[in-house]
């Protein structure tokens, strides 16, 4: 007996519905003009319908109802039955959001707020309704008449439907199962399964489809209807639709004389596969553990998507180094002073190709930061609602790539920045129209790559800090007296202190003085450093300043009597030998060299760490 975990199967599945969701999203926020975008309203609907075939899969039969209903909703606004308004991507939005916790709940064996879902679940139900003469004031699913056309005969049709999918379609989560119910739907169906194609036991991969169908439909379905059914897995099958016209009908129900076909069986069947001289051992399928459990929340970031560009790039340098590997056993095996040469080229190439490999490695950890800036348009859009602002968000440099401990340690501090510049900085329409400004504020996240790190720049529009109110607060709190004249960036270093706050009202939003000192300890933790320019009544603007990676490190090693310490490379701006004549003493206490136009000080390691050094000479440095 073989035994199936389909815990990783299952894993892949709640990985593929967050992403397919985050494309609800994000498609959702671009249709905000009003205009009818096809492709766009495909990728939702493309979402929708994956969640739901996955769902159906692992028998997450609510997950499986409240998609569909999206789904629905999702394909008459594709037929034009439905405008695309405001109230109508909100409603969408928050399906998105209640799929999302419907999904985690499963993920996590948890229960959900089952009343919400069904608030929820009865607004896309009532919305279907829309433009059609129904009484949406005393609403009832079990009224709602089913109405069929009866105007003109109906012509029944036999489709010959060949069906095989490609061997990876389980992976995507298509089940033909699913396929084959909504087949069943339209009218009687006759399924006949070819196993020819399944291997021996041995080379039995339980995670591909082998089967191929052949379909017998009777029904007055059009070809159009049967092909919707196979729209979002056609790049991922064989298929062929025929039919053939038997005899034209006015009523709906049609009782047909046909041989015994099987059954499309609700629940997910356990097949019993043989094929002639080969004996297939039973299959049991490993269901996941339903009892609820407390789920480690960190196990998401126990894992990373890596592109196939990097896996290959690392494949050909494993190669290289089996290459250079061999070379240097040949030279090791008849060694003569006559080979040093050689030697020396080998070592010299395998030196370079671990240097590769350790760079290329060190890439892998590396995600672009679209990941996080991807959350942007939501929250910004649910946000500016909330304050009533108008607010377009920019982003650019989402290509910039960095640490994924950095990326993930980096999303709350970037959440709270945007929520203060959209609370504190950019004003209410009226406010910005007297002010002379376009009545939409100008919110910009930026990211890009200088001088060995990233920076992260959060800037708005807005107003800007009122540079008097963070004087006159900093007094309230006896930080500073009124008799000390601060320059405005030292001001504004009062804004990272806890409890530091200007706003006269506490929101929902802001307004407690609690995070920005959190935001700047954070940003530290990391290695990074964070400064605030801003201008008053034009805007402000935060640079984030971060390493590139927290992984290995380039670095230099110094030596001081006989301690080693390394030096990142990345912190080292020049490196030269000192001038006696050029080093002066500041106040007798600090010594300090004239580099060019410049003053440095002088910090000598073994005074620092009490260290006993062979010379206190620095020429000889």
């Amino acid at each position: 007996m073989t035994t199936i975990d389909l815990t990783q199967v299952r894993d892949l599945f709640f990985e593929e519905s967050f992403e397919n969701l985050d494309v609800m999203e994000s498609s959702l926020l671009d249709l905000e003009i009003g205009t009818f975008n096809e492709e766009l309203i495909n990728n939702i609907f493309r979402a929708a319908h994956s969640i739901k075939g996955g769902a159906g899969i692992f028998h997450f039969d609510d997950i499986v109802t409240f998609s569909h209903n999206a789904e629905t909703l999702l394909d008459e606004v594709r037929d034009g039955k439905h405008t695309i308004d405001q109230t109508l991507i909100d409603l969408l939005l928050r399906a998105g959001d209640i799929l999302r916790m419907m999904l985690l709940a499963s993920k996590d064996k948890v229960e959900y707020d089952d009343q919400t879902m069904q608030s929820c679940q009865n607004e896309l139900q009532k919305a279907l309704l829309e433009d059609k003469k129904v009484d949406k004031e005393n609403f009832d699913l079990a009224d709602v008449p089913v109405i069929e056309s009866s105007s003109e005969a109906k012509i029944l049709k036999q489709w010959h439907i060949k069906f095989k999918p490609e061997l990876p379609i389980l992976k995507t989560g298509n089940d033909p199962i699913n396929l084959f119910r909504e087949l069943q739907e339209l009218g009687e169906l006759k399924v006949i399964t070819n196993t020819d194609a399944i291997p021996d036991f041995a080379d039995l991969n339980p995670q591909l489809c082998y089967l191929n169908w052949e379909l017998f439909l009777h029904s007055t379905a059009d070809r159009a209807d049967i092909e919707e059914i196979f729209e979002w897995i056609i790049d991922e099958c064989e298929l062929s639709i025929t039919e053939s016209v038997i005899e034209p009908i006015t009523e709906p129900e049609i009782e047909l004389q046909e041989e015994p076909s099987p059954e499309i069986i609700d629940d997910t069947p356990k097949i019993k596969i043989t094929k002639e001289k080969t004996t297939i051992p039973e299959i049991v399928i490993v269901e996941p553990v339903h009892e609820k459990e407390v789920v480690n929340k960190q196990t998401k970031t126990n894992s990373i998507r890596v592109g196939i560009d990097k896996i290959d790039n690392l494949i050909n340098i494993v190669g290289e180094l089996v290459i250079t590997q061999s070379m240097l056993d040949q030279i090791g095996e008849n060694f003569d002073n006559s080979d040093i040469t050689q030697l020396q080229d080998g070592l010299a190439q395998l030196e370079r190709n671990t240097r590769e490999l350790q760079e290329n490695v060190m890439r892998i950890r590396m995600l672009p930061i679209s990941f996080s800036f991807n959350r942007f348009p939501r929250l910004v859009h649910d946000l500016s609602t909330q304050l009533g602002k108008k607010v377009e968000l920019v982003l650019s440099g989402e290509n910039t790539e960095l640490d994924k401990t950095v990326l993930e340690k980096m999303s709350d501090p970037l959440v709270h920045l945007v929520r203060n510049s959209l609370d504190h900085g950019i004003e209410l329409p009226e406010q910005r129209k007297q002010a002379g400004k376009p009545e939409t504020g100008k919110l910009h996240l930026n990211a890009f790559h200088q001088s060995g790190n990233i920076v992260i720049q959060i800037s708005d529009d807005g107003a800007g800090f009122d540079v008097e109110k963070i004087r006159a607060k900093a007094i309230q709190k006896g930080w500073i007296t009124e008799d000390e004249n601060l320059a405005e960036e030292q001001l504004y270093e009062f804004i990272f202190q806890p409890g530091f706050s200007t706003s006269e009202e506490v929101s929902d939003v802001s307004g407690r003085g609690v995070g920005m000192d959190v935001v700047r300890r954070n940003i530290r933790d990391l290695g990074g450093s964070i400064e605030v320019k801003s201008t008053t009544g034009e805007g402000s603007k935060f640079s984030i300043r971060l390493p590139l990676t927290l992984a290995i490190l380039d670095g230099q090693l110094v030596r001081v009597g006989k301690e080693i310490f390394v030096l990142p490379l990345l912190s080292i701006m020049e490196s030269l030998r000192v001038q006696s004549k050029l080093v002066n003493s500041f106040t007798g206490m600090v010594e300090i060299y004239k580099l060019r136009d410049d003053y440095i000080p002088i910090f000598r390691l073994y005074k620092l760490f009490d260290i006993k050094n062979t010379t206190t000479k620095l020429e000889q440095g």
